[in-house]
């Protein structure tokens, strides 16, 4: 007998990635492995007083890491 699903679309899907990255996933481990919170302290004479706030230091250099180790030019 043939079968037919019948799909309903969901207005919100609620997906937490913690569930869905794997526990040995290689960024998860440096993750674990890396402290950066010295990169605020070190970084601060770079940054204006005045004006928009800009990026967090250690998520542009989470950024420049994962393009350094993925040959991302």
């Amino acid at each position: 007998m043939q079968g037919k699903k019948n799909f309903t679309p969901q207005l919100f899907v609620s997906v937490n990635l913690v569930d869905v990255v794997p526990a040995d996933n290689f960024y998860r481990r440096v993750a674990n492995e890396l402290d950066l919170h010295f990169l605020r302290k070190a970084t601060k004479k770079y940054y204006g007083k005045e004006g928009q706030e800009s990026i967090d230091p250690i998520v542009f250099f989470k950024i420049l890491l994962v393009g350094y180790l993925n040959n991302i030019q």
